[in-house]
C-alpha cells in the first residue's frame, strides 16, 4: 500500500526520482533570476519566453535557498513547502515523501456525519499541542477538526489570514511533518481534518509577488485587505488550484474551507477549481469543500458541499443577546422571523437590501438541502471581531444559550463548534498579530478606528482600551479556559446532543427537506423537516424567559430542555421524531 504522498507542483523546488532538484519561478517582470543558495554560489536560471525561469542542480534535502531578482533583491519561493524561519527568510528544499503515513488507507467520513470543531493551532501550542487534544474531541463526539489558516505569516502570532506563502505551514506551529503527523493521528482516531484557506488576498507583510509577477494583481480593483488577486490570469488560477490539490493530496486533509469567496472577483475559478478537485482527487475518499460567501447558492448546486450560515448566526445572536449594532442591525426588527426562515430555507437574506452592506444580499436558497449550510453560534470571526472578543458565555443567559445549543446540534444543518464552547469558556478570543514595529502601529490604530461608529467607542479614551493586537498578552489571553462551574455540565450536554444527532438524525439526513417553519413566540420558532426515511423531525425553540402555548406534535420526544405540558417553557428546546406531521 502506498504510504508516502506528494503532489507534483508545476513550480517551486521539486526533487526528481534521479536525485536532482529543479527550481521553477514565474517572474514575467524580470529579465534575470538566480537561485541564491545559502551555502554556495548562485545558480543562474534560464528564462523561457512565457516568463518562467528554470534551473536544476543535484538534490539536497534541507537546502536553504531564495531567488535573487535582477536588481539583487532576495525573495522566498512563493511555492515554498517550508521556511527556515519566517516569511522574509530562506525557503527549504523538502522531500514530501519523507513522511511515512501510518493511516494511508483512511478514506474520510460522509458529509452527513460532520460535526466541526474550529480551532486556532497557535493557542494550543502548535501542531503537537492540537494533536494532544484529539482524544478529548473524539470523546466529545466531534467528527472533524478545522484548523484556522496555517500558511506562513509574518511573526510568530497571527490569526492566519495574513498569510503570504500558501504552501508553507508556519514554522511557529511546527514542521511540515508535524502537521502531517497531526492529520495522520486524527485519521487514526476516526476524525476528519479540515483546513481554512485564504485565496482572496495576501497579507500586508512578506508578499514579494508584486516585485517580479505584477500580473498576479489587478490594477483596477481592490479588496478590503489590499489589491485584488487577478484570477483572469492563467498562471494565477493554476497557482491556487495547485494549492488546493496540494493540501488535499500531499497533506491528506479531508476538506477545505474557502475564506471570503465573495472577494474573489472571478467566480468561475471557484467552479473550475471544484470541478478539478472532483476529477483529480481519489474518488474513494470523502473530500469536502466549504466556503464563506454572501449567500450565493450557485456553487452549492455544483461541487461545493456547504457554506457558513452567517444569517442564522446573526439572528440567533440578536435573540440571545439583544445586540443590534453593526451587522446585527439588519436582524434587529425580525430576529425570530429571520431564524425561522434560515431553518426552513437556509438564509434569511435571499436578495433583499442589506443595510449594513448597502446592497442586495443573497439569492433564493430554499431548494438546497439543509446540509448545504453550516450552523454555528460562534466562530473566530463572530467572537474575535468584537472589540474585546467576548463569548456568548459572557453575553447570554446560560439557560438560553443551552437551548440554542440544542437547536444547533439537533437540526439538520451541519453544526460547527468554536474552541472553548464545549467547556463554557469565558476567556476572550481577541484579534492578534506579530508585525514589525511600523506595521504594528498601523494595525493597532486601524483596529481601534474600526469601532469609531459604535456608540460605546465614540470617545478616543474608550478606544484606547481595545487590546493592542500586537501585544503578546493579547495572544495569551485568547486561549480557551474551562469555566470551573459549568465545564463538566456543558461537556455532558454536548456529548449527549452529538450522540443523539449521530444515532437519531444522521442516518436519516440524506434526502432531508424542509416542510416549513413558523414564529410561535416573541423569541420562539418551530420548524419541521421530512427526513430521508420519511420520518418527520420537529424542533421548537424558545429563547425567551417566558413560556408560550405549545401543543406538542405527534412523534417520539427525543430531547427536551425542561418538562413540557401544554406550553413550551422559557429557554427550552424540544425535539420530536415521528412519521406524522
Amino acid at each position: 500500500m502506498i504510504d508516502r504522498f506528494a503532489e507534483a507542483l508545476p513550480f517551486g523546488a521539486a526533487i526528481s526520482p534521479e536525485g536532482q532538484v529543479s527550481f521553477r519561478l514565474w517572474a514575467p517582470d524580470q529579465d534575470a533570476v538566480a537561485v541564491a543558495i545559502e551555502s554556495g554560489p548562485d545558480l543562474p536560471m534560464q528564462r523561457r519566453p512565457d516568463g518562467w525561469f528554470e534551473a536544476m542542480r543535484p538534490g539536497a534535502v534541507g537546502l536553504f535557498y531564495r531567488f535573487r531578482l535582477g536588481e539583487g533583491t532576495l525573495v522566498p519561493d512563493p511555492a515554498s513547502r517550508g521556511q527556515a524561519d519566517d516569511v522574509h527568510g530562506p525557503s527549504v528544499v523538502i522531500d514530501p515523501r519523507a513522511y511515512r503515513w501510518r493511516n494511508p488507507a483512511w478514506r474520510g467520513r460522509p458529509w452527513q456525519e460532520t460535526v466541526i470543531y474550529e480551532l486556532h493551532a497557535g493557542v494550543f501550542g502548535g501542531f503537537q499541542g492540537v494533536r494532544q487534544q484529539l482524544p478529548r474531541l473524539r470523546e466529545l463526539g466531534v467528527t472533524a477538526v478545522e484548523l484556522m489558516p496555517v500558511s506562513d505569516f509574518p511573526g510568530g502570532r497571527n490569526w492566519g489570514y495574513d498569510g503570504v506563502l500558501p504552501f508553507a505551514p508556519d514554522a511557529a506551529y511546527g514542521t511540515p511533518d508535524d502537521l502531517k503527523a497531526l492529520i495522520d493521528a486524527a485519521h487514526g482516531l476516526g476524525l476528519m481534518m479540515f483546513l481554512d484557506v485564504v485565496y482572496n488576498h495576501f497579507g500586508p507583510d512578506g508578499n514579494y509577488l508584486g516585485c517580479y509577477a505584477s500580473p498576479f494583481f489587478r490594477q483596477d480593483a481592490a479588496t478590503p485587505w489590499g489589491a485584488a488577486i487577478d484570477f483572469r490570469c492563467p498562471q494565477v488560477r493554476a497557482y491556487f488550484t495547485a494549492n488546493v490539490l496540494y493540501w488535499l493530496n500531499e497533506y491528506r486533509f479531508d476538506g477545505l474551507r474557502f475564506d471570503a469567496v465573495h472577494a474573489i472577483l472571478e467566480q468561475d475559478w471557484v467552479t473550475e477549481m471544484a470541478e478539478t478537485v472532483r476529477k483529480s482527487v481519489d474518488p474513494s475518499r470523502h473530500v469536502h469543500l466549504m466556503m464563506e460567501h454572501h449567500n450565493d447558492p450557485s456553487h452549492l448546486r455544483g461541487n461545493i458541499d456547504a457554506q457558513w450560515n452567517d444569517d442564522a448566526h446573526n439572528a440567533l445572536h440578536v435573540l440571545l443577546t439583544g445586540e443590534t449594532g453593526g451587522y446585527y442591525a439588519d436582524y434587529a426588527d425580525w430576529p425570530a422571523e429571520a431564524l425561522a426562515r434560515c431553518l426552513a430555507e437556509g438564509w434569511a437574506f435571499q436578495g433583499q437590501h442589506c443595510r449594513y452592506l448597502g446592497t442586495k444580499r443573497g439569492a433564493p436558497s430554499a431548494d438546497l438541502p439543509p446540509t448545504a449550510h453550516i450552523l454555528f453560534l460562534q466562530n473566530h470571526d463572530q467572537v474575535g471581531n468584537r472589540a474585546f472578543g467576548e463569548r456568548l458565555t459572557v453575553l447570554a443567559d446560560p439557560a438560553a444559550l443551552e437551548a440554542a445549543i440544542a437547536l444547533q446540534m439537533l437540526c439538520p444543518q451541519i453544526p460547527l463548534l468554536f474552541m472553548g464552547e464545549e467547556t463554557a469558556s469565558r476567556s476572550p478570543f481577541l484579534f492578534f498579530t506579530d508585525h514589525n514595529a511600523d506595521l504594528a502601529r498601523i494595525v493597532c490604530e486601524g483596529r481601534r478606528q474600526e469601532f469609531v461608529g459604535f456608540a460605546a467607542f465614540a470617545d478616543q479614551a474608550q478606544r484606547e482600551k481595545i487590546p493592542d493586537p500586537n501585544a503578546k498578552a493579547t495572544f495569551e489571553a485568547s486561549a480557551p479556559s474551562p469555566d470551573p462551574a459549568l465545564a463538566q455540565e456543558r461537556q455532558a450536554l454536548y456529548r449527549h446532543l452529538i450522540a443523539l444527532r449521530q444515532t437519531e438524525i444522521v442516518p436519516r439526513l440524506a434526502g432531508a427537506r424542509s416542510i416549513g417553519s413558523a414564529v410561535i413566540g416573541p423569541k420562539a420558532v418551530r420548524a419541521a423537516w421530512t427526513l430521508g426515511d420519511g420520518s418527520v423531525l420537529t424542533i421548537a425553540c424558545n429563547l425567551d424567559r417566558a413560556a408560550i402555548p405549545f401543543p406538542p406534535p405527534s412523534g417520539r420526544q427525543i430531547f427536551v430542555s425542561s418538562t413540557l405540558r401544554d406550553e413550551l417553557p422559557g429557554y427550552c428546546t424540544a425535539v420530536f421524531l415521528g412519521f406524522e406531521q
